[in-house]
């Protein structure tokens, strides 16, 4: 019964106002308006002539159109209406009489009001509310939502409509704000101007946005090409070699296990940087559709709804990098495969091998890192914190050293180990007893990059590399830009090499003479937050 009641109400109002017929009157093309409601859109007081059209289906109606109340839907309407005075609450009645704001123009009939125009301080109904759209007189007139408030969006000081912007303030005002107010001399435009600005602005921002989406997207699938080539060629590499060892399998069951391991510490090590690579990428997608959903939000904002936080600057996003498919040059493997083709004709020349010294992996110490250094959960990977840190761990003008150590010493044996360096622009790698006091300036015994006597390092700078100890260093001619460094120390001899990690071709060796236990570190050097040493 209620939903036939709402259904036979629904057809008993005006679809001007949305309330029940007052002097219904109907169309030729069967539409059915209130008689002051037509005569609103229409801008007539029913003694001009047309030309007239239906608010509903939009047809021409005659000129010479005479509107005729419709007794017969002007009973129906009275009866609805008072069964449904009957049936309703008085609570709810009472509710609604408290909640509701009516048309202010509307006089003898009030109607409820959709919008409010705070040009005129007045409330208006549908038919009112439309008729300041069309009247010329009334369109420059600001129209928002309808409120009972109206002081909430006018100036506070002067109570009168905010009409334009401050720039060097960013907040709305008024004209007297600009004239005699708190904003006087400031350079102001008008609102709709500012918003405009900002509206232009949004969309260009969103554009920008998703054409580093869909950057990014391709990055992905490079990614994912690379990822699916890496393993590939790691199995063909796998499966070449054991073939070739089968051949000598005497002698060198040993060696191929050793090559085994090396394949797949480089496929673990190739794959583990092109899954960071990828979750780098898709956590800009999210942070980008993130940052367009909130901007795509603003746009739907009324014009007195927009705020000095609205009207800032958009963030600068750092741009999509394309992904270079040499990060995963197979070099390594290659090397691998050639050293087995050269054992098959000179088997002795080429032992022992570097990599057969004691393979590490050494885990970071997050307590001996710079505070602006962040390192991974699984403790081998350091980069620079994204965000701020807080004033108490800030680093001093004279905190030379932005670096890590490893959890564990060496003090015997011969440690082999490796950092992978990739594309990164800046990196300082090697061996050390400790850190440099905190707080304390380099001593004279270190040199410009805060490398002390009991450090061995080397380091890399815009393709330039240098061997450093204490004040000394040392420029190394180096033929291929090294992607990953190998680090051998044979701590009885006292001796130190460093080696391009793919190729295996020696960079630079010194002797080690030091007593004290000594720490694998690294430095990432210049702040970039999409280099990482591991």
């Amino acid at each position: 019964a209620c939903r036939a009641m709402g259904t036979v109400k629904k057809t008993l109002k005006c679809p001007v106002c949305q309330d029940f017929f007052t002097d219904p009157v109907t169309l030729p093309c069967g539409h059915h308006f209130c008689l002051t409601c037509i005569q609103a859109v229409w801008e007539t007081d029913g003694s001009e002539d047309g030309p007239f059209f239906c608010p509903e289906c939009q047809i021409f109606l005659p000129a010479d159109l005479k509107l005729e109340v419709n007794t017969s839907l002007q009973i129906k309407v009275k009866d609805v209406a008072e069964t449904t005075e009957l049936w309703t609450p008085t609570t709810s009645r009472a509710t609604e009489s408290a909640s509701t704001i009516h048309c202010d123009h509307c006089i003898d009939t009030p109607s409820v009001a959709i919008r409010t125009c705070l040009t005129c301080d007045a409330s208006l109904c549908r038919a009112h509310a439309l008729l300041h759209q069309q009247r010329s007189a009334l369109r420059e007139h600001t129209v928002v939502e309808v409120t009972g408030d109206l002081l909430s969006l006018k100036c506070k000081e002067h109570r009168e409509e905010l009409k334009l912007f401050c720039m060097e303030e960013r907040v709305p005002v008024c004209c007297l704000c600009v004239l005699v107010g708190m904003h006087k001399n400031h350079n102001a435009l008008q609102l709709r101007e500012a918003c405009a600005d900002f509206r232009s602005m949004l969309e260009t921002t969103m554009n920008q946005m998703l054409k580093r989406r869909n950057e990014a997207e391709h990055a992905i699938r490079d990614l994912e090409s690379l990822y699916t080539q890496t393993v590939k060629s790691a199995a063909n590499f796998r499966e070449r070699i054991s073939d070739k060892y089968s051949r000598i399998r005497v002698v060198l069951d040993g060696d191929e296990r050793l090559m085994m391991q090396i394949i797949d510490a480089e496929e673990t090590h190739m794959t583990e940087w092109l899954e960071a690579q990828r979750g780098n990428m898709e956590a800009q997608i999210k942070e980008i559709d993130s940052l367009r959903a909130s901007r795509k939000s603003l746009l739907k904002e009324e014009i007195e709804q927009i705020t000095a936080q609205n009207l800032c600057d958009p963030l600068d996003l750092a741009p999509i990098q394309e992904v270079d498919k040499d990060l995963c040059d197979l070099e390594k493997l290659r090397t691998a495969e050639r050293l087995v083709d050269d054992l098959s004709g000179a088997l002795s020349q080429h032992f022992p091998r570097t990599w057969s010294s004691d393979l590490s992996s050494p885990a970071l110490d997050s307590k001996s890192a710079h505070p602006n250094l962040q390192i991974s959960p699984d403790r081998k990977q350091v980069y620079w914190r994204k965000q701020p840190v807080g004033e108490a761990l800030r680093p001093q003008l004279n905190d030379f050293q932005y670096s890590v150590l490893a959890e564990d010493s060496f003090t015997a044996g011969s440690p082999y180990w490796e950092v992978i360096v990739q594309e990164k622009p800046y990196w300082l790698v090697g061996l050390t007893t400790g850190p440099v006091g905190k707080g304390e300036p380099p001593s004279e015994s270190c040199s410009s990059l805060g490398v002390n006597n009991t450090s061995w390092c080397i380091y890399h700078g815009d393709g330039q590399y240098l061997a450093c100890h204490g004040t000394e260093e040392k420029q190394l001619s180096v033929g291929k830009k090294v992607r990953k460094l190998g680090i051998m120390a044979n701590l009885q001899k006292g001796e130190l090499a460093f080696y391009d990690a793919d190729a295996m071709t020696l960079l630079h060796s010194c002797c080690v003479q030091c007593t004290l236990p000594l720490y694998p570190m690294l430095n990432p050097c210049i702040d970039s937050f999409s280099d990482i040493l591991r």
